[in-house]
């Protein structure tokens, strides 16, 4: 996500290495530079000319303290600036109401349904609530089927009405089904066409009047653009939206559309979406997304990640296998698990500050573990419990039956053992013992 948009601006702020003073002539260089990396990354003209003009005015009214470089003023400015950009604080959907109705709209394409679905998932896991999807897209083929699929998947249900053409009504008695069985919440997932039309704007226009939805978010592909913004124009003139949700940031997305969209409808971006994974939906905080795009990692974000996927009583009981010397590759495996679910392994080591320039050129996702599950899962129990058993013909019968070779089998192993060794170590103080020690040799 921003990879060309963080290296463009990372490479504008070169321009003031060195320098004793913040200038009118070097912030201008520095400015131009960020006004074409910018405008690169699909951000329209106007809005990228008025950035760079507030954050030039800041600059120049700035007295830089002795103990702060230019370099590093010019940085918090870009990072303020870009926050407020983009809407300053993260802001919350709103799911009052009883039940609350949440109105998902949008073009064919932008990835309503699959949101509609990540969203239902937010809500029933993270904040505990009973929730209610309605099939309202009667003219995509399989949309009702799709809708279904994912209901499943997540462990919620689906109202719809096989046959009728009537999205209007279908959501009608879809929050009448809700108030009566006690659903808290109701997600509506409407049709799209390929472009905005009056027909489709009167269609959502018409379930919107009948529903009064608690909230309406728009759903945009990222990918898109600057075609997005207006896009989300165009809804907002008709409908009057009170958020939207970027998707798709996992792609070739230059950026634009959340560096634009809040400026031109002065709506907040709620959520932000990638992968297909039903996990894969983020609250957006600007103020993250600015400290990755000017590369300082996103460090809350990501232990927040292993928060939700990561449970004390688990971490207790992994911690006492690790004193006890009791750390098997059935642990290991479970553990690769559970960083999988977290998210894209290459954008989670993003969120580390620095990494994501190192990783830029890493083909690197979860698929990397592929080979050491399938090593893993051709062990019987006895060996993933107690590796050491592990002789010359167990591993050749191992790396035939995982379609791997010995030597991956060998170094998967050693991997483990050398790892197993380490998380002990860590686990018994080690680790505390380690940053004392070092801290002790800095005051000598």
């Amino acid at each position: 996500m921003f990879e060309n948009l963080i290296d463009r601006i990372e490479n504008s702020f070169k321009i003031l290495k060195g320098e004793g003073k913040i200038t009118e002539i070097n912030v201008a260089e520095t400015l131009k530079d960020i006004r074409k990396a910018l405008l690169d990354a699909d951000v329209s003209y106007k809005i990228a000319k008025n950035f760079c003009d507030d954050v030039k005015k800041k600059a120049l009214g700035q007295d830089v303290l002795k103990s702060v470089k230019p370099g590093q003023m010019m940085t918090k400015l870009v990072h303020d600036e870009l926050a407020a950009l983009m809407g300053g604080e993260a802001t919350d959907i709103n799911l009052k109401g009883s039940p609350a109705v949440v109105l998902v709209a949008g073009l064919q394409g932008s990835g309503k349904t699959t949101f509609s679905g990540k969203l239902a998932l937010n809500c029933k896991s993270k904040r505990g609530l009973r929730v209610l999807l309605a099939a309202c897209d009667v003219y995509r083929p399989a949309a009702i089927d799709q809708l279904k699929v994912l209901a499943e998947q997540i462990g919620v249900d689906v109202y719809t009405e096989e046959g009728s053409k009537d999205p209007v009504g279908i959501a009608s008695n879809a929050v009448k089904k809700a108030k009566a069985e006690g659903y808290s919440v109701v997600i509506i997932d409407t049709a799209g066409r390929l472009a905005v039309d009056e027909e489709m704007m009167e269609e959502i226009a018409s379930i919107k009047n009948a529903v009064k939805p608690t909230e309406t978010l728009f759903v945009v592909d990222s990918m898109t653009g600057q075609d997005a913004v207006e896009t989300a124009k165009a809804f907002n003139d008709r409908l009057d939206f009170d958020g939207v949700v970027l998707t798709k940031l996992d792609g070739d997305t230059r950026g634009g559309a959340a560096l634009s969209i809040r400026a031109v409808v002065n709506k907040p971006i709620k959520f932000i979406s990638s992968g297909e994974k039903m996990e894969a939906l983020d609250v957006f905080h600007p103020k993250r997304i600015a400290d990755r795009i000017l590369g300082m990692g996103d460090v809350v974000s990501l232990v927040e990640k292993a928060q939700e996927q990561f449970n004390e009583e688990e971490a207790r009981k992994l911690q006492k296998k690790l004193m006890k010397d009791q750390f098997t590759l059935t642990d290991f495996y479970n553990q690769i698990q559970q960083i999988k679910k977290m998210g894209n392994i290459k954008d989670l080591a993003s969120m580390i500050p620095g990494m994501g320039k190192a990783l830029k050129d890493v083909n690197m996702d979860n698929s990397a573990f592929k080979s050491i599950e399938a090593i893993i899962l051709s062990m019987t129990l006895e060996e993933r419990n107690n590796p050491s058993i592990l002789n010359g013909s167990r591993r050749r019968r191992i790396a035939e039956g995982s379609g791997t070779t010995i030597l991956e089998v060998n170094r998967l192993v050693k991997q483990f053992e050398d790892t197993r060794k380490m998380m002990k170590f860590m686990a018994g103080g080690g680790g505390k013992k380690a940053m004392r020690a070092m801290s002790s040799m800095r005051r000598r």
